[in-house]
């Protein structure tokens, strides 16, 4: 009986120390937890909340105590606003063209650092390197090299015996231009990931296909491509929500132009909220943006969801 009494003194005593520990780690949790909550209520909950208020208001940024409610007439002025129609249809060109040319980059790179060849890490380091850089400094520099008159590039072709090209001055050559810029200073990121991929690949996949008899090009179809597809789908993902948040290239190196051939939505809204101070509209652009990066992003998933199902 005594001993009976013991062990439940015991049990009581062991279970008011995990309460203690449990109270201890909960305590210690929200306080980890804390700076960080505070952060994104005020650098996202907060400004979400306000965008969707001002968007059914004709909020302007120096009459701020002037502030209406209008309902939807932003949304409708949407409908008509041909700048707005046209920088969402360059957003989407440059989405369409940056994402399968980047990718493509960052595979090709990561097959060429994959070889057991001499300077390897070298090699990667110098391919990685513009994915550290600052956007504004390589749009900068890029700027400065693409100058019709005596920039670097036209320099050489010059010296190759071709014509010089408008390159950012031409509105039909400006939004390429800027799509080769942003997948080359973006596909180092990419490549570290799809060479991370390759160092997963069994390599008694490539010694069967080996003794097989495929050649190269087989061995990269039937084993390496179908290995990579999870990660290709993450990285489709990623890089089309970026694409769509194109800013800082068109601005620092074309300002939109010429014509509006580079003007892209995120460069629009900013452009009517702070340039303008029209935080109303802006607001309701802003909301029907990301509304449509959601929706997006969740398309994107489900088909990633059934290409792995199939």
């Amino acid at each position: 009986m005594r001993s009976l009494t013991l062990q439940l003194k015991r049990l009581v005593k062991v279970r008011n120390l995990n309460q203690n520990y449990r109270s201890t780690d909960l305590l210690s949790a929200f306080g980890f937890l804390t700076p960080a909550m505070v952060l994104a209520i005020l650098f996202i909950v907060l400004p979400i909340a306000l965008a969707f208020t001002y968007a059914f208001t004709d909020y302007y940024l120096l009459k701020p105590q002037d502030k209406q409610f209008i309902g939807l007439e932003n949304f409708a002025r949407m409908m008509s606003d041909e700048v707005l129609i046209k920088s969402f249809f360059n957003t989407l060109q440059f989405v369409l063209l940056v994402v399968p040319l980047q990718l493509s980059m960052a595979l090709g790179l990561a097959l060429i650092v994959n070889k057991k060849i001499k300077g390897g890490s070298f090699f990667r380091t110098a391919y990685f390197s513009p994915a550290v850089l600052s956007l504004v400094v390589i749009s900068i520099l890029w700027t400065v090299m693409l100058n019709p008159t005596s920039g670097l590039i036209n320099q050489i072709l010059f010296n190759l015996g071709l014509s010089k090209q408008p390159f950012l001055a031409s509105p039909s050559q400006a939004m390429l231009t800027i799509v080769f810029i942003s997948a080359w200073s973006g596909c180092g990121y990419q490549m570290m990931i799809f060479f991370a991929g390759l160092k997963n690949i069994d390599s008694q996949l490539y010694e069967a296909a080996d003794i097989d008899g495929a050649n190269a090009l087989q061995k990269f179809w039937y084993i390496t491509l179908p290995s990579l597809k999870p990660i290709t789908m993450f990285l489709v993902i990623t890089t089309t929500i970026q694409a769509f948040k194109l800013i800082v290239q068109p601005m620092v190196m074309t300002g939109g132009g010429p014509d509006y051939s580079t003007l892209t939505l995120l460069q629009y809204i900013y452009e009517y909220g702070f340039r303008h101070r029209n935080i109303g509209y802006a607001s309701a652009i802003t909301l029907m943006f990301t509304i449509f990066l959601v929706v997006l992003s969740i398309g994107i998933k489900k088909l990633f969801k059934e290409e792995r199902a199939a």
